[in-house]
């Protein structure tokens, strides 16, 4: 028997795939109270890359307004807001800072406005970001009527733009066992 020719990649025609080494960086969905484990996965792919993790908020009481310098973010209601925005921001960077400093990883956080999907989608878009990972919902009757509302993130970064999404399970239920004997 004699062995198979070996030829280069380049040999093998036109469609022949040729890996490139993924250097964008990796871009985590952020949300107030969100289990660590979203964060640990994000910024153990971030380290195996060798890439940077970029970590964002997104604050839906806000929209971005248009106009030559762009506009900056605005309240949709200025009157009925009272939510503090920088305040938990500010406290979503230090639950960050708890988790990520001295883990090796190069991380930074952004505070972003508007629809969670759309804002994060700019986003990867204008940091060329290899892979966007968010969390699935908290179960509860709450999170469902939200997604009946605003649907799921991670659903909907999946239909507007070309990078992966990588979703990260959150306290997944176990399957039932069968019972012994039957």
């Amino acid at each position: 028997m004699t062995e198979p020719e070996k030829r280069p990649a380049a040999e093998t025609g036109p469609a022949a795939f040729v890996p490139r080494r993924i250097t964008g960086p990796v871009l985590m969905g952020v949300v107030p109270g969100q289990p660590l484990a979203v964060v640990h996965r994000a910024a153990e792919l971030a380290h195996s890359l060798g890439v940077k993790l970029i970590c964002a908020y997104v604050d839906v009481t806000s929209y971005l307004a248009g106009g030559p310098d762009g506009g900056g973010a605005r309240p949709i209601d200025p009157d009925g807001i009272d939510d503090d925005v920088e305040g938990i921001s500010a406290a979503i960077a230090e639950r960050l800072r708890e988790a990520l400093d001295g883990s090796g990883v190069e991380w930074s956080f952004v505070t972003l406005a508007g629809e969670p999907a759309r804002a994060l989608g700019r986003l990867a878009e204008s940091i060329a970001a290899s892979v966007i990972v968010v969390g699935t919902r908290e179960r509860g009757l709450g999170a469902r009527f939200e997604e009946l509302l605003v649907g799921s993130v991670a659903v909907h970064l999946t239909h507007r733009q070309h990078r992966p999404v990588l979703v990260v399970p959150l306290a997944p239920q176990p399957k039932p066992r069968p019972k012994e004997g039957h």
